[in-house]
């Protein structure tokens, strides 16, 4: 997937992580065409760009490309489940993309990250600001990989998981769904069981009970 310079793009989300993703879509020479929003006042700019309305205005522009700027995975699955869209790509220009790299639709790679060879990054995915992606890798969808978090070749990371920024994972390593590796835990061994993992090695953090 590649960005398409003839179609206007509109990100839903106007908070951080939209302005975020409407700024690397203008650094690539795109033309956004406003965000939408549920609790931004319809009129109002973003970086200069207009809040058009509510989220489920999306349908009213069917010529255009989407991308849900929501960096919880949860709320962007959803919403990227619930509205069957033509989803684009943002990539920003400083970007280091290896060969044979696959981008899923609807996934945003930010400013000076860098995707090695023969990576496979899935739909509405992120690899934030500065992360490191060696090569082979396999991002399952919705995946957040956060800001300089390194992982190793042969990595794979299941769907909705996110790598905590300044996380490291070893190479030859999987991560199944629904985790959260911590910031600045280092994963040296595979991860089978979802929940939350801190540490140096990285370690499950047991569920508070509740009296």
């Amino acid at each position: 997937m590649i960005n398409d310079v003839n179609r206007e793009y509109i990100v839903i989300g106007a908070s951080g992580h939209g302005a975020v993703v409407a700024d690397i879509l203008l650094k690539s020479g795109l033309v956004v065409k406003g965000f939408l929003d549920d609790g931004v006042e319809v009129g109002s700019e973003v970086l200069g760009v207009p809040v058009l309305g509510a989220i489920d205005m999306c349908t009213r522009y069917p010529d255009c490309l989407f991308i849900v700027g929501i960096g919880n995975n949860a709320t962007r699955r959803a919403i990227a489940e619930k509205y069957q869209l033509d989803y684009g790509v943002a990539v920003h220009p400083s970007a280091i993309i290896g060969q044979d790299v696959e981008i899923g639709a609807g996934s945003v790679l930010m400013a000076s990250c860098v995707v090695n060879p023969m990576t496979v990054i899935g739909e509405h995915c992120i690899i934030n600001t500065g992360a490191c992606l060696d090569h082979d890798n396999k991002i399952s969808d919705f995946v957040h990989v956060s800001p300089g978090a390194v992982l190793g070749g042969l990595v794979n990371v299941g769907c909705g998981s996110q790598v905590g920024i300044g996380a490291c994972v070893k190479n030859v390593t999987t991560i199944c769904d629904d985790v959260i590796v911590g910031a600045g835990a280092v994963v040296v061994k595979d991860i089978t069981e979802p929940g939350v993992y801190y540490g140096v090695p990285a370690r499950l953090v047991p569920k508070m009970l509740k009296l």
